[in-house]
Formats: structure tokens, C-alpha cells, sequence
């Protein structure tokens, strides 16, 4: 999807008053990672580690205190867009805490939480808003994918490293759209991602708003171990991808997946590579050895680079992504 597409999308969402300040051209949404909404607060644009707010005559300043606060009758009418004007069309996604609209792009929410038998009925009262803008950067895993295949095509058991914000999900995405595709000489192969929170394919009504490759298959909205056991009794995926493992249930169903045949890249929030040896959450994987190539996000000012290790975390190489 080209960007001034999805960038309209983004648009739509926001309140007539919001869109008119954006409408002057001055703030381009897609510069910025997470955009957040906060009844009674200025609204923060986030990019990187760093927050902007708007001023009062649509510029962008880092000063909080000249920032423009949103009112409930801003956010009500945006989450009325968001909805397209029904939001008990979206009562599942709610219960989860988030909406994917059009464009790919993933409205979190928060307020006040209906329980009925122990278990999230629904939210009301939404009054904290963030929406996070969905970007594509094709071509972004090129440097990196040499590293990936065996001799034989097959694709090494690979493991992202990366704090929160680092773009951990946007390589991953290009890695799985690679893979499904065919690079570097070798043949497409069929990858199955399960995709619990919309953030890899960023669907929409069931149909991939990112460019996730011809031969992807998504589990969309399931819980990361439910939608691997999905894909490989139904799919025969070659490779699975998945964001953010953590529970031993992860950790479970990546064991069964391979036993079964299949290859992994997946993800996970950590600082470097000492980390990972640390995390007791995916403990057996680390001990098994059962990734052979590990990618840790680095970023140094506006650089972002990758660098990669073997299954003895023995680092092997360095790459600039863009």
C-alpha cells in the first residue's frame, strides 16, 4: 500500500477539528511511530524515543506545556471515525484492548473494564487512545537475508533481539515477505504467521494490509500458541513467524513446530544478546540451542544497524538496514 494511501487512512480517523490542522500539510502523520490521545492532555506524537507535541497554530514543538489538549468530545467523534460509527461491530477486538482499521494501522485502547465471569465482557468509558501508525520498509531485511538461509534453502531458526521502538516487527515483517517470495537465489516458500495482535500483517477484515509475501498464510487475532498448532495442521507452512514470544505456551508450541518440521523466526523485547541468556521465559529454547542465528537492533543517532550471531551467539557480521 503506498504511504500516501495509508496516510489518508490515518486522516480519517481523527476528529474534523484534527483534521483540519493536519489538513495544512505542516505535521506529516507518517513521520511518527504512535500518536496518543489522552482526554484532558496534550496529544503526543511519538517517534523513536522522543515525544512532540502540536501548538495551537499547527506546528510541532517538544514543549509539552505549548502542546493543544484533546476534549472528550474530540476523542468520542475520533473513536466514532475509528469505528465507523459502530462500536459494537468491533466488541471482540475490544475486549482485547485494540481495533485494526483500514491501512493497517492499530488503535490501543484503555478505560473502564466491563467483568463478567471472571472475563473482560468489554471496555467502556475509553479515554486513552494510541494509535500506532503501520509502516512498511521494503527492502530493509536485503542486507540481512544471506545470513538466514542454510546451503540447502532451508531457513536457520532465527531469533530478533530488540527494545520496544527499535523496528524489531518491521524487519520481521520484511524477512517473512522475503522468505515467502524467493531472495537471493532461492524459491519462495510457504510461511504461516500467526499474528495475535495484528501487528505483523496488520489485517483488516481477515485481508493483510502489509506486503507479507504471495506464499503467506495469517492467523490473525489468536493467541500465538493456538495460532501455530493452527497453521501447521492446516497450512503445512515451511516457516512460521510470530512477534514477541514469552510464555512458556510460546515456548511449547515453537518446540512442537519444529518437531513437526517447521522453521521459525520469531521475536523478543530484550537489550542485546547477554539479555537474551538471562530471559527465564524462553529459558528451554536458549538451552536447546534451538536458534541458530540470532539478530540483535541496534541504533546509534539515526542508524540503524544489525548485528548477527550464530547458534553460539558467536557474532558473525554487522549490517545497516534502512
Amino acid at each position: 500500500m503506498k504511504e500516501g494511501i495509508a496516510i489518508k487512512k490515518v486522516h480519517n480517523i481523527f476528529s474534523l477539528e484534527f483534521r483540519r490542522r493536519f489538513a495544512d500539510g505542516k505535521i506529516d502523520l507518517m513521520d511518527f511511530q504512535e500518536i496518543r490521545l489522552r482526554i484532558g492532555r496534550p496529544i503526543v506524537f511519538v517517534k523513536g524515543l522522543k515525544e512532540y507535541f502540536i501548538t495551537i497554530d499547527n506546528k510541532i514543538t517538544t514543549d509539552e506545556k505549548k502542546g493543544i489538549v484533546i476534549n472528550e468530545n474530540e476523542l468520542r467523534e475520533t473513536l466514532e471515525f475509528i469505528s465507523n460509527h459502530s462500536m459494537y461491530a468491533f466488541e471482540e477486538e475490544i475486549r482485547n484492548g485494540f481495533i485494526t482499521i483500514s491501512g493497517g494501522h492499530r488503535v490501543g485502547i484503555c478505560g473502564r473494564a466491563v467483568i463478567e465471569d471472571e472475563k473482560i465482557k468489554t471496555i467502556k468509558n475509553i479515554s486513552f487512545v494510541n494509535i500506532r501508525i503501520a509502516h512498511e520498509r521494503i527492502g530493509c531485511s536485503k542486507m540481512i537475508m544471506k545470513y538466514l538461509y542454510e546451503t540447502n534453502g532451508k531457513i536457520y531458526n532465527t531469533l530478533i533481539i530488540s527494545p520496544p521502538l527499535f523496528g524489531k516487527t518491521t524487519l520481521l515483517r520484511d524477512i517473512i515477505r522475503n522468505i515467502s517470495n524467493g531472495c537471493i537465489g532461492y524459491r519462495g516458500q510457504n510461511v504461516g504467521v500467526s499474528d495475535e495482535r495484528s501487528e505483523i500483517a496488520a489485517s483488516y477484515l481477515g485481508v493483510p494490509q502489509n506486503d507479507v509475501g504471495i506464499r503467506t498464510d495469517v492467523m490473525d487475532g489468536m493467541p500465538k500458541s493456538y495460532g501455530i498448532m493452527m497453521l501447521i495442521r492446516t497450512m503445512s507452512p515451511k516457516v512460521i513467524a510470530v512477534d514477541e514470544i514469552g510464555t512458556s505456551k510460546d515456548v511449547e508450541s515453537i518446540l512442537y513446530g519444529i518437531n513437526s518440521g517447521c522453521r521459525f523466526v520469531t521475536t523478543v523485547h530484550a537489550e542485546n544478546i547477554e539479555e537474551i541468556k538471562e530471559k527465564t521465559s524462553i529459558f528451554e529454547l536458549i538451552e536447546r540451542r534451538v536458534f541458530a542465528r540470532y539478530l540483535v537492533l541496534i541504533k546509534e543517532g539515526e542508524l540503524r544497524k544489525v548485528a548477527i550471531y550464530d547458534r553460539n551467539m558467536k557474532k558473525i557480521g554487522d549490517e545497516i538496514i534502512e
